[in-house]
């Protein structure tokens, strides 16, 4: 009868979850011990297995077998991943939170009494106490790893090269009028009202909604809305883009709306939302419209459009009433296919832009071509296009821009005084194949390129990577920069980001490396057709932005069963480090497309040398698959060529079409949506480019507000470091300002040793990079978009933010 009484549903149901839990360890566990991996998980579910039954038929024993397993996981966790807290959630949470059930008093006091009563006893408390004290050491080992990676192994710096930021007439005027600030794209404002003894004060100053939110599908099957524009800052007045290319002017000190102008357009083939900026010229004395604000239009057809300044109205001298029809000399565009994201430079004249490509969908794409039209006329100037010998010669009648080539997506720099724009260069598309690459493909895929922006005359260009298999295009222009050489004369460079985190510093003047770069033995690989690059570049006088490589052991997830699952991927996929190819078996890319650090750039400070520079780590899976097994599978739809509307595929599907292999790409993470590496997933740097060295690094962001969407996510914030997606800004006096983080925090740091002095959360992800100036009241004001990125999941919104000390 006692027996009867201790199998109560409560016991009963316990078992029951055993038995579920102990066969969802054991089963897998199994197969992932017959590829070589780890026994843990087979002996945790045979251990809760046995618990299960003992439990089942009211045996207390149960309790002390499912103890052991606890004992089992915090041993081999302790062997596998030290006292590092973050990796120990994974696989002990769960089973210690199951273990508070399990040793409650309607269990564990059921069986552990001699009535077979619901009781707390002696061995419920400690049972129960065991589990709790578990979680403290979890998460107190957790905070304790966090603090040791903020590290300031250097000091920084108390040199003062006497350096100017790089063609910086726009700030001395308390301007902004450039992406980057200044066209050498260094994001350094002049002001320094706000610094580390008040930045703790800052608070809201005002707000402007643009009233832009994501359209229907806007943010699904792996369509993305962001609100990435920086401002610029002309005269008394701000001007950015919204995401359906609304330019908008405001005036810098109160917020207030001066004027709009909507260029409308159909969006709907549009995979990508989003405007980084827009650009100023102001035109020759004498001109109509002397101030003009230059944009894109990125609907159907993607247009550049020129308006006045003060007037919001179109430039009507400028090309047809103001806009140029961006498909002249392109040949096919289908709507979607070719459109900007980034403003163009605007510079002695010239806009100079490309656009971006809808990549990895086929062979003979939309060219890549580099374009310089007159900024007063809207004529084309001249256009560089790699497949013209020489590149910048005029087009025959008749004849289009080489189709395919690499494009030039991001945000470019450029020297005044060199007369010089520096390009970044992606790769001729589709991007995981390469075996059909033209010669000059393979000379310019990934390039860093200087063009005389008078005539589009290349003057040198470097290549960040060779036969670029993984989509490690070359987001965003270099940051230029004064140092001094191992003479102490100070000498032109750039430092260009690249998105495998390497730190390439250059002449800028002949784009010689200025510290050294170094060919390193790359892994190859076995796809039939493919060909490999045997070695890659490798800046080896500078740190890199990597993270620590990965193993098995590095695997994560929000449960023991994702986290086993990940375990099983490692086991399969192909992974030897950095520049492992994509393959049939299925490649961990790490990093992969979306970069170290991505199209946001760095920010420098030219006086002291140092540049800040915030990272991800996002690993992705590549998977090539033959294309007649990839649309007898149904990733896409056939597509017979340009004559035909194209069938958009699910955006980690890729079809390549033209090439033998489609490829599939897509996030590496658990059955339950949590990645399947390890924190930290995100940093902030600081990096003295004098002396080549770290000054101080920290795991920067926390879990809170990450979720896949508005109703899922972290309600509170572990310190892991996390996800960006936006850049910096710093300024003479040491402060670093960002937004970026996936957490939506805005946060300034002291520059000098990376202590946070400000946060505060915001509305939406504040996924942009933020711009200075003082206004006409003496405030200075810090302003950011928050609006949020598609990609990085974080929530939209539509406003533009001003902080500012109190009046």
């Amino acid at each position: 009868m006692s027996r009867l009484r201790s199998t109560a549903l409560p016991v009963r149901l316990t078992a029951l979850l055993l038995l579920l839990i102990g066969l969802a360890l054991l089963l897998p566990g199994l197969y992932l011990l017959s590829l070589g991996g780890t026994a843990y998980y087979a002996i945790a579910g045979a251990l809760t297995l046995v618990s299960a039954k003992l439990i089942g038929i009211g045996r207390r024993e149960g309790l002390w077998v499912y103890a052991l397993m606890l004992a089992v996981t915090l041993g081999w966790v302790l062997l596998t991943v030290g006292l590092d807290g973050w990796r120990m959630i994974p696989p002990l949470a769960f089973p210690a939170g199951v273990g508070l059930w399990v040793f409650g008093p309607w269990v564990g006091g059921k069986l552990t009494d001699p009535m077979h009563r619901t009781r707390v006893n002696a061995r419920v408390i400690g049972g129960m106490g065991a589990c709790v004290l578990l979680f403290v050491f979890m998460f107190a080992c957790g905070w304790l790893i966090t603090a040791t990676r903020y590290v300031q192994p250097n000091m920084f710096p108390t040199r003062h090269l006497n350096a100017a930021p790089v063609g910086a007439s726009a700030e001395a005027k308390n301007d902004w009028q450039f992406y980057g600030g200044a066209p050498s794209g260094q994001r350094y404002g002049e002001p320094t009202q706000i610094d580390a003894a008040n930045a703790h004060s800052l608070q809201t100053a005002w707000t402007f909604h643009t009233g832009d939110m994501p359209r229907p599908g806007e943010n699904s099957r792996g369509r993305e809305f962001s609100f990435e524009a920086t401002p610029i800052k002309v005269g008394d007045n701000l001007y950015f883009c919204t995401p359906h290319r609304d330019v908008v002017a405001l005036d810098a000190t109160t917020g207030k709306q001066v004027w709009r102008y909507s260029p409308g357009g159909n969006f709907d083939k549009n995979i990508y939302q989003a405007c980084r900026g827009v650009s100023y010229f102001h035109a020759p004395e004498g001109t109509p419209c002397p101030h003009r604000i230059i944009s894109t239009v990125s609907g159907s057809p993607p247009t550049l459009i020129e308006i006045d300044a003060d007037t919001g109205k179109l430039c009507p001298s400028f090309g047809d009433n103001g806009v140029v029809d961006l498909r002249q000399d392109m040949g096919a565009m289908p709507p979607g296919f070719h459109f900007i994201t980034s403003p163009p430079m605007v510079m002695n004249n010239r806009i100079m832009l490309s656009g971006w490509v809808y990549d990895d969908q086929s062979v003979d794409e939309p060219s890549g071509v580099i374009r310089g039209f007159d900024a007063t006329t809207g004529k084309l100037s001249w256009g560089w296009d790699m497949g013209h010998n020489p590149a910048n010669r005029p087009l025959d009648p008749g004849e289009v821009f080489t189709r395919g080539t690499a494009n030039g997506w991001g945000v470019y720099t450029a020297d005044p005084a060199l007369n010089t724009v520096y390009v970044p260069l992606g790769i001729a598309t589709p991007d995981y194949f390469g075996g059909k690459r033209r010669d000059f493909d393979e000379k310019y895929d990934s390039s860093l390129v200087a063009l005389d922006i008078t005539t589009g005359e290349e003057k040198w260009h470097f290549q960040t990577v060779h036969h670029d298999l993984w989509d490690f295009d070359i987001p965003v222009g270099p940051s230029l920069v004064d140092l001094p050489d191992e003479h102490g004369r100070m000498t032109p460079v750039l430092v260009q980001t690249t998105k495998q985190g390497e730190l390439f510093v250059l002449d800028r003047r002949t784009g010689k490396p200025f510290y050294r770069v170094e060919e390193q033995a790359a892994p190859g690989g076995d796809v039939p057709g493919e060909r490999y690059s045997p070695t890659q570049p490798h800046s080896v006088e500078m740190p890199n932005l990597r993270n620590h490589e990965i193993g098995a052991d590095w695997t994560w997830g929000a449960t023991p069963f994702d986290q086993m699952a990940c375990r099983i991927g490692w086991q399969k996929m192909r992974y030897h480090g950095l520049y492992t190819p994509p393959s049939l078996q299925g490649t961990i890319g790490f990093p992969a497309f979306d970069g170290v650090a991505d199209w946001y750039g760095a920010s420098i400070d030219p006086e002291h040398g140092v540049m800040y520079v915030n990272t991800t780590f996002i690993p992705f899976l590549m998977t090539l698959v033959p294309q007649d097994k990839a649309l007898s599978k149904g990733l896409y739809k056939p597509w017979s060529g340009w004559n035909q509307p194209y069938p958009e595929p699910v955006f980690t599907n890729n079809p390549q079409h033209g090439l033998p292999y489609a490829a599939v790409i897509k996030p590496w993470l658990g059955i339950f949506g949590a990645p399947c590496l390890a924190p930290p997933w995100g940093k902030t740097q600081a990096i003295d480019l004098v002396n080549r060295r770290v000054i101080w690094e920290r795991a920067l962001g926390t879990t809170k507000n990450v979720g896949p969407g508005s109703m899922l996510r972290m309600p509170v914030g572990l310190p892991t470091g996390i996800f960006s997606m936006g850049g910096t800004m710093t300024t003479p006096n040491g402060l670093v300002f960002m937004g970026a983080t996936a957490d939506q925090a805005f946060r300034v740091i002291d520059g000098r040793d990376g202590k946070v002095l400000y946060e505060t959360e915001l509305d939406a992800g504040g996924n942009a990079t933020p711009m200075t100036y003082t206004g006409k009241d003496g405030r200075q004001y810090v302003v950011l978009a928050v609006g949020g990125h598609g990609g990085l999941k974080t929530r939209n919104g539509d406003e533009v933010v001003a902080f500012a000390l109190p009046k």
